[in-house]
């Protein structure tokens, strides 16, 4: 039989969906990117500011990686672009590289954004999509709330007009202290008017409008909200000039479509920047994946985590040789495309072609738009980020995990977003190994008149002194065994007529060699107390590497096929042995 290797060139998506395009599909495209469009130009000047670089690299970054992503990419809605918490994070690596290099920060970005894609592709080609489960959901969830926090908090230098700066909240609270009393009521003016309004825009005029025309138009008027904040802040700046008033504004952008060119690679930047490369392409691919799996579920699509991690590196690269930065799929943006009727990635190449156009004959009409406005449109746009439920969700159902998000959410507030990815991360794997240092056990015993086996504590079960059976609900490796063995001592001293031990093996998945060469001695020591050792319901895979050290051969009991026979068995033995 020949095997079929995975060729991605040959099994493109985009290859897939073009097979079936027509021009129904073509007009929901359409009308699905004009929308998106209309969204994506204040939100990619915004998180353009909030990288620290110029706004035109956010409408850059919002063209030719729309189309990468178009051709490699398997999601048919998500919508790439600049986003909040990656654009945080290239702002604070690029910051810190500056300062040790002294390269200006776009070329960092750029560099970053290569690299970021380059590991993407890398990733995808290896077929590594599952390396997203590295970061469980507390984890992202903790890091996203904090990082909405910090977000937030920082939009406060454009809402109040002084210069505040920071990478964590003491150095925030720190600048807020310090110049809280320079407020610019002016521009506090703007800002706050500019947030009341988008906030309310929200759910407020959605729900106001739904009185007047279906929901999916009210829900799209409203989604037009942050257009309206920029044209009349616009408007005012221009008729009032303000600008004159010390209101600061976005000032002069550079007309036309961005130039190609790759930035230059070097041993210094990429072990500078490295570091942020991979905690980027992480926290990207699984926001990504996250979203671009919920919208394809409500259609009963199908999402090749292989070729979106193909999608996502295309699209950055892509922004890097286009004077962009680091992107990835964006949630906002996305449900909105997805509830614009978008039905294929061609809506997001519609969305680079509007962009295109919007770069080279809207710039001179943002030179006037407020920072305060920007400043205000992610201020609205991240607290949504903000998840109360789901820490509230996490703290009723696990307190190991809520303390792995609390320690993520701790150390990305007071000391950086970095490190308290890599604190969450670590805290998740420790709280894992100690969770699967002490298995959790159950004496179990038949309920009368059926096969079925439960725990004595908990159900009313026959027992019998001269058998026990232990049933042990987690894989069997070196960590655990000697928990095991602690157990089984109290249980022994507790049972002195106990002749057959059974270990129940239905939830072992795994037994690794420290373990086996441990049931080995405790059988060993069984034996010396004239107790015999016996497995049941083992797994096929199981007992197929148990074969191969002839473990059964060295048991002084039996592996039997079920626990109803191994009780059966022993007790009917037990009975025989009394009445001889």
């Amino acid at each position: 039989m020949t095997k079929v290797r995975w060729n991605p060139l040959k099994q493109l998506p985009a290859l897939i969906w073009l097979k079936t395009y027509n021009k129904s599909t073509l007009h929901a495209d359409a009308m699905a990117a004009l929308i998106v469009t209309i969204m994506l130009i204040p939100q990619s000047l915004a998180y353009a500011m909030l990288a620290g670089l110029p706004p035109a690299t956010g409408l850059y970054a919002s063209i030719l990686p729309l189309l990468a992503y178009a051709l490699f990419g398997s999601s048919r809605t998500l919508a790439v672009g600049p986003v909040a918490v990656i654009s945080l994070l290239s702002a604070n690596a690029v910051g810190l590289a500056h300062l040790t290099s002294g390269l200006d920060v776009l070329t960092l970005s750029m560099t970053l954004a290569l690299l970021s894609g380059m590991l993407m592709l890398l990733m995808g080609l290896l077929k590594l999509g599952f390396i997203a489960n590295l970061l469980g959901r507390p984890v992202v969830t903790g890091f996203i709330t904090a990082a909405g926090i910090l977000i937030a908090l920082g939009q406060l230098k454009h809402i109040l007009g002084i210069p505040i700066g920071g990478h964590n909240l003491p150095e925030l609270a720190h600048g807020l202290i310090e110049y809280g009393s320079d407020t610019h009521w002016l521009t506090l003016l703007i800002g706050v008017t500019t947030v009341v309004f988008l906030w309310w825009a929200r759910a407020p005029l959605t729900h106001f409008l739904c009185r007047f025309m279906n929901k999916t138009t009210a829900s799209a008027l409203s989604k037009m909200a942050p257009v309206s904040a920029v044209i009349i802040s616009i408007l005012l700046v221009s008729n009032l000039a303000l600008d004159q008033q010390g209101l600061k504004v976005v000032g002069h952008i550079p007309s036309g479509l961005p130039t190609l060119a790759w930035p230059t690679l070097s041993w210094l930047l990429i072990s500078t920047l490295m570091p942020s490369a991979v905690m980027i392409s992480l926290i990207g691919y699984v926001e990504s994946i996250s979203v671009a799996q919920t919208l394809a579920n409500k259609r009963r699509q199908q999402i090749n985590p292989n070729h979106e991690l193909l999608g996502l590196g295309a699209a950055n690269m892509a922004s890097a040789a286009s004077g962009g930065f680091a992107v990835t799929g964006g949630f906002s943006r996305s449900v909105v495309n997805f509830d614009a009727g978008a039905q294929t990635p061609m809506a997001g190449i519609f969305t680079a072609i509007g962009i295109a156009l919007a770069s080279l004959y809207l710039t001179p009409f943002l030179a006037l738009l407020p920072k305060a406005v920007l400043g205000a449109t992610i201020f609205v746009a991240v607290l949504t980020l903000i998840e109360p439920h789901e820490i509230k969700f996490t703290w009723r159902y696990s307190k190991h995990d809520f303390l792995a998000m609390v320690i993520t959410i701790g150390m990305v507030l007071f000391v950086g977003v970095e490190a308290g990815v890599m604190a969450g991360v670590a805290a998740t794997i420790l709280l894992l190994l100690w969770r699967t240092s002490r298995p959790h056990t159950a004496v179990v015993g038949p309920i009368s008149g059926s096969e079925h086996f439960r725990n004595i504590n908990r159900h009313d079960v026959e027992q019998c002194e001269q058998v026990m059976a232990l049933r042990i609900d987690e894989s069997l490796f070196f960590g655990n065994m000697r928990y095991l063995d602690n157990q089984l001592n109290t249980l022994l001293s507790q049972n002195p007529c106990l002749e057959h031990l059974v270990l129940v093996a239905s939830g072992i998945n795994h037994i690794d060699s420290s373990a086996v060469e441990g049931l080995i001695e405790l059988n060993q020591r069984l034996q010396d107390k004239g107790i015999k050792l016996h497995l049941s319901e083992v797994k096929g895979p199981v007992l197929d590497r148990l074969a191969r050290v002839n473990f059964e051969s060295q048991l002084t009991g039996h592996i039997y096929l079920s626990q109803h026979n191994a009780w059966k068995d022993l007790t009917t033995s037990v009975g025989n042995a009394k009445a001889s």
